[in-house]
Parts: C-alpha cells; sequence; structure tokens
C-alpha cells in the first residue's frame, strides 16, 4: 500500500512563534513555503530546510494547507482578500488561522469565502508560547467542520495538542478568553508578590506555598519564576499583543451583553502599564509595573 502524501504546507508569518512552528512541520517531514515581511526571518525558514519566498501569493501557489501566524483580523483579511491569497489558492485549499482574530470578523470571513467558493478557513489559535511552539507542546484551539479539523490532525499534531473547541471563530473566542484570564492573573500575581516582597518574605517561599496551595496558577508555575524572578522578562510575548487579545475578550462579552466588570478593569489597567512601558515591552514586564505602581 503506497503511502499518503503529505499536504504541501503554506505558512505567512514567521515571528517569534511562526519560526519555531514552521520549522517543526519541516523537521517532520512536511514540504513548507513561508514569507515573512523580515528577511531575517525567512532566512530562518531556509536554514531550516524549508522555501522561503518574498510574497504571500508565491506561499498560495505552493500550498495545500496554509497557515497564518498574523497580529490580527485586519491583517489576515487584507492578505487574504486584498493581496488575493485566497483567490490564488486551490479551492480544495485549507486556511488554518492561528493568529490571535476577533472571533465574530473569523466567523464573517469563513462565511465570505464560502460564498465565493473559495478555500475553506479554520481557525485555530494557541497558547504555550514560544517555549510550547519549539518542543510542539502548544494547545491548539480548533474551530471549524469536525471532519476538516479531523483532516488537519497530521499537521496540527507535530505542533501541538488540539482540541477540537466547536464551530468556526470558537477557537479565536477561546484563546481571547483564555488569555484575558492569564493576565488578570498575572496581574493579580505580581501584586500579591510585591506586596510581599516589601513585608519582607522570601520570594522563592511565597512560590512554594502558593504553587502548593489554592493561588496556584500559570502566573506562579510558570512566569514569575522563570521571566520574572529571572530578570529576563523575555517570555516572546509582548505586552501589547496580550492587552489586544484582552480586548478582544471584553469585546466578545460586550457583544453578546455578557458582563465582565473585572476584565474590563484589568484591560483599563493593562492599558496604563502598556502607555508606561516601552512599545517592545514583554507581557511579563506587567510585573515590574505592579511593583513601580504600587
Amino acid at each position: 500500500m503506497s503511502e499518503v502524501a503529505k499536504p504541501r504546507i503554506g505558512f505567512i508569518g514567521l515571528g517569534n512563534m511562526g519560526t519555531p512552528m514552521s520549522g517543526r512541520l519541516v523537521e517532520a517531514g512536511f514540504s513548507v513555503t513561508g514569507t515573512d515581511l523580515a528577511e531575517e526571518n525567512r532566512d530562518r525558514l531556509a536554514r531550516a530546510g524549508g522555501t522561503a519566498v518574498e510574497t504571500a501569493a508565491q506561499v498560495a501557489a505552493a500550498s495545500d494547507v496554509l497557515i497564518l501566524m498574523l497580529p490580527n483580523s485586519a491583517i489576515v483579511e487584507s492578505v487574504l482578500l486584498d493581496d488575493g491569497v485566497a483567490a490564488a489558492l486551490p479551492a480544495s485549499a485549507v486556511i488554518v488561522d492561528m493568529s490571535s482574530s476577533e472571533p465574530l470578523r473569523t466567523r464573517a470571513l469563513a462565511e465570505r469565502l464560502a460564498a465565493q467558493g473559495l478555500a475553506q478557513l479554520v481557525d485555530a489559535p494557541v497558547s504555550g508560547g514560544v517555549g510550547g511552539a519549539e518542543k510542539g507542546t502548544l494547545t491548539i484551539m480548533a474551530g471549524g467542520e469536525t471532519e476538516t479539523i479531523e483532516s488537519l490532525s497530521p499537521v496540527l499534531s507535530v505542533l501541538g495538542r488540539v482540541r477540537h473547541t466547536g464551530a468556526v471563530g470558537s477557537g479565536h473566542a477561546l484563546k481571547a478568553l483564555n488569555n484575558l484570564l492569564s493576565a488578570t492573573h498575572l496581574l493579580a500575581t505580581s501584586e500579591a508578590m510585591v506586596a510581599g516582597q516589601e513585608f519582607g518574605l522570601d520570594s522563592q517561599t511565597m512560590l512554594e506555598v502558593f504553587n502548593s496551595s489554592s493561588g496556584r496558577s500559570g502566573s506562579t508555575e510558570n512566569k514569575w519564576p522563570n521571566f520574572v524572578l529571572t530578570g529576563g522578562y523575555n517570555s516572546g510575548f509582548g505586552l501589547g499583543l496580550m492587552l489586544k487579545d484582552m480586548r478582544i475578550a471584553t469585546q466578545l462579552a460586550a457583544d453578546i451583553k455578557q458582563p465582565s466588570v473585572l476584565g474590563s478593569y484589568a484591560v483599563e489597567l493593562w492599558s496604563k502599564a502598556a502607555a508606561e512601558l516601552e512599545p517592545t515591552a514583554d507581557h511579563t514586564e506587567i510585573a515590574r509595573w505592579a511593583g513601580h505602581n504600587g
């Protein structure tokens, strides 16, 4: 019995997340053609064994599965529609938007592509950061038709664990809500840690107690020990991107007329931090900001 040919992978967006993700796909034996605005990012894909090209249209021409890892919905729509990428894809292709996009815009975009008889769109945002991308341990929140998500399993499973979240747009909704939670408990953890430090408590002792008690979270288990106490503030995920996801979550709540009182206040505080920190600040620098503003 002959082996089923692997789909050709297109990858648009080779930044902090896209580079290790595309590299893992190359290592798994997929033909990967990718592009990015930054030449150095294209060069990294070429060095990893992929094919780097200069335009998104060139990627589309070499894709059965097109993965997008872009900053926001507006750029996703511009690439697919304004740049003609969706029209250049075969109708049988699948577009996988792994960006942190707006769920309602994702749903509308999928409907528009379907109405024009173009490639099917699914959303599959991720959680797990650069480390998860490098190790292939990302949580992938996939929204779309069951058969399509199952057909993508050989591709997505290289990148992490796939969870089918429901209809198209549901993955982006869940990703935004997850990051709203993550940001809120990171700020709360930072305020608690700073208060304890000022009182004279040892940072490591606090984290050990929190992590064996009900105060445990991803902030106490990962972000504070690995990115804050080290002084690195280098998780690879920008504060501005976290704030964008928080706003997507609270806007979604507003659109469906669901109150988000604490979430909205968290957005307000993170917005203040974003205005006072450097534009390139890592999201873990909210901890440093909390210390200066306590």
